[in-house]
């Protein structure tokens, strides 16, 4: 057992206006399960870089641990051979036996570290590579968001694997891996770093507590300064009026009044007892500032969903797609409708087609074409959609995103000071709007996505991984929101309390639904 030590870290990319973290001090215990989280563009996957010695920085951090980093950085050259080909690069001295044993943890048949790297599917690319990295012997895991694009089985695998692990720094905003994985959690706070005991669930109900207790004391501060105004006020206002007494005073014919002298030592008591009731509320103004700090306000989101004449909005009976070619069919024998107010979540193995069928209805309502010609797919079955559809689509890419922001908002024929204004509330910073969209985080870069599709009126939202690198904040306004407006929303989503949360329709792709 050893320590990780921050000692007055400081750090800020170059040509940006504030630093990321500011004399910033930590210990983290390498026995820990940690879960690090936070508000996109905090710093998370930045500190991961930090301690693999990545970047420059002020301050020390110790440790007496060999840093490894998921995901791993496979060489363009390398993805077209087996994994058992290019092992050495990724874990120096790694012996293939121990990979094995891993593997079979993870459900991985042996022959999979031969295939090559980019025939497999996303979730066994990275079940191997979570396999490799903790073949070593006395290695400190950093993994960074390791079930992103995960089907919901892979999802279940990686969290029971990861629960039999120790000794490493899980980053991830995906609240049902991080209660069922970690024994620690650090949380980059809006103005601090905290450190607990404990799963995301108990750090929160800790969270909700010590809010509600800032609050009310910042309540009791402020009702108790507004009483040190008022009379202080009032003192000052005594004194100037006993001062103006000794204004038109002649000791000859009012002689019953008061000397001067005695006025003008009254007037000085009171004007002192004023400065005094001033520092009183200087010290309540200090013992004050700092308790809001570090709340994190749920703001509310607003969507404008269209009402469509007709009730029912699409329909599939025996729908199925096939690519050209393969006799394999991607999907088959889907039968569903939608109607308004419905929010149906499409689930099932990675690679059985939810983006497919979410690209082909979004091809066949708007008249995009998102498929490649030689890549589209051959439909089976019907589908019908209603008339004068309107949809709006988040892609569960962000590749594309390229030029500026107002460029980005130019293109979809949005109102840049509404499209602003809710980024902001979605916690992007300003200063993140004089950047290039390929300079974002990947949360970063799904808000501008989100934020496009909620000022977008529709009458059917169709999100494919919307909250993959999104965090948890959001992901509960998002919630909140999908609650309270009940837009009509077809969605591939894996966050498991998401679906649990907002979904009234789940719909496997072998056929099977399950009313909510």
């Amino acid at each position: 057992m050893s320590q990780i030590n921050v000692s007055s870290l400081t750090f800020g990319y170059e040509g940006s206006f504030d630093n990321i973290f500011e004399n910033v001090s930590f210990s983290v215990d390498t026995d820990w399960k940690l879960g690090f989280t936070g508000r996109n563009g905090k710093g998370k996957t930045t500190f991961l870089k930090l301690l693999l010695g990545e970047y420059s920085y002020k301050g020390i951090i110790t440790a007496s641990v060999y840093f490894d980093y998921f995901p791993y950085r496979i060489e363009k050259e390398d993805r077209q051979k087996g994994a058992g080909e290019f092992l050495e690069k990724l874990k120096p001295g790694v012996e293939q036996w121990r990979v094995f044993c891993e593997m079979e943890k993870l459900g991985l048949g042996g022959e999979t570290l031969y295939q090559n790297f980019d025939t497999l599917s996303f979730g066994e690319q990275t079940k191997l590579q979570l396999a490799i990295l903790f073949s070593g012997e006395n290695d400190f895991l950093l993994l960074d968001e390791p079930t992103n694009h995960l089907d919901q089985e892979s999802r279940e695998t990686v969290k029971e694997y990861l629960r039999g692990k120790k000794g490493f720094i899980l980053v991830s905003h995906d609240r049902d891996l991080l209660d069922a994985c970690i024994d620690h959690i650090l949380v980059l706070n809006k103005k601090s770093i905290e450190i607990q005991k404990g799963n995301f669930t108990s750090w929160e109900e800790n969270k909700r507590r010590k809010d509600e207790f800032a609050r009310r004391e910042n309540e009791k501060h402020q009702k108790s300064i507004g009483r040190l105004r008022e009379a202080a006020g009032q003192r000052k206002q005594w004194a100037e009026n006993n001062e103006n007494t000794k204004i038109g005073y002649d000791p000859v014919k009012e002689h019953d009044r008061p000397f001067r002298a005695y006025i003008g030592a009254k007037t000085k008591k009171m004007q002192s007892r004023a400065k005094q009731m001033e520092k009183r509320i200087e010290k309540e103004i200090q013992e004050q500032e700092g308790l809001l700090q570090d709340i994190d306000e749920i703001r509310t989101l607003k969507i404008m969903p269209l009402k469509h004449h007709k009730e029912r909005l699409m329909t599939a009976r025996d729908y199925g797609l096939r690519y050209p070619g393969r006799k394999q069919p991607i999907f088959e024998g889907l039968d569903f409708e939608i109607s308004q107010g419905e929010r149906v979540f499409l689930t099932g193995s990675n690679g059985c087609g939810k983006s497919s069928l979410l690209k082909m209805i979004v091809e066949k309502a708007a008249g995009e074409t998102l498929y490649e010609k030689e890549g589209r797919p051959v439909e089976t079955g019907e589908m019908e959609l209603a008339s004068g559809l309107i949809v709006s689509y988040i892609s569960q890419d962000t590749s594309f995103l390229q030029g500026s922001i107002r460029e980005f908002v130019r293109s979809r024929e949005l109102e840049e000071s509404l499209y602003f204004a809710l980024l902001r509330q979605l916690d992007l910073d300003r200063s993140q709007f004089g950047k290039n969209l390929e300079e974002l985080s990947e949360g970063q870069k799904k808000k501008v996505l989100l934020a496009a599709s909620l000022l977008t009126p529709a009458h059917l939202y169709i999100w494919d991984e919307p909250l993959n690198y999104i965090d948890v904040f959001s992901r509960i306004q998002i919630e909140n929101l999908l609650l309270e407006y009940c837009p009509t929303l077809l969605a591939v989503e894996h966050d498991v309390r998401f679906q649990e949360r907002t979904a009234t329709r789940i719909i496997s792709l072998d056929g099977k639904q399950r009313n909510l």
